[in-house]
């Protein structure tokens, strides 16, 4: 057994069961130790856990800043917004990193809520910036009645919307549809070019 193995199978075994529907027992099992075992590397289920957490914000982190300062960059500002929120979810449903974060983000375990929403917010707070600086830098494509920070605002709040449905109803047609509908509201109402 690895150091790596067992943080594999806790990352999938929390992603899929949650904090509470999962054992040490169930991780162990899976990397084919004994539960004694996992003591070696983390004191208590809790302290895997919070590992885990924070090995997860990090990939997240990077996920995002690299999202939004490679490439992806020279795309004109619509498609680079739209392409986010695709692959964002996307990411959710394929990844079990994505999927655990968010779902440990929106449902902490009660004794963990303080460090997990407090630590939450630093990936909140660093595609906040991203956005306000991606906003400002294409003011001239806004709509001139909202200013970047409330452009981002609006964004943030599309995203957080479409990952609730995704936590309740996955990948569906039912999700598709909200994408698409709330990104034409989204779009069109902080576009600045008028339609006639």
């Amino acid at each position: 057994m690895t150091f790596n193995q067992l943080k594999e199978a806790a990352l999938r075994q929390f992603a899929l069961n949650g904090y509470e529907g999962t054992s040490l027992s169930s991780i162990a099992s899976e990397v084919g130790i004994k539960k004694q075992s996992i003591y070696t590397y983390f004191k208590s289920k809790e302290e895997l856990f919070v590992h885990s957490f924070n090995d997860s914000l990090s990939c997240e982190l990077y996920f995002i800043e690299h999202f939004f300062q490679g490439t992806n960059r020279t795309l004109p500002i619509e498609n680079l917004l739209y392409k986010f929120l695709i692959e964002y979810l996307d990411r959710y449903d394929r990844n079990f990193n994505t999927s655990f974060f968010i779902r440990t983000s929106y449902y902490p375990p009660q004794q963990l809520r303080e460090l997990i929403v407090r630590d939450s917010y630093q990936l909140t707070t660093n595609l906040e910036c991203l956005l306000e600086t991606l906003f400002k830098e294409k003011e001239h494509l806004l709509n001139c009645q909202f200013s970047a920070d409330t452009a981002t605002a609006a964004y943030l709040t599309v995203l957080d919307g479409l990952f609730v449905e995704m936590l309740y109803g996955g990948r569906s047609e039912r999700l598709d549809k909200r994408i698409s509908s709330t990104w034409n509201v989204f779009w069109q109402g902080i576009n600045g070019s008028k339609r006639a």
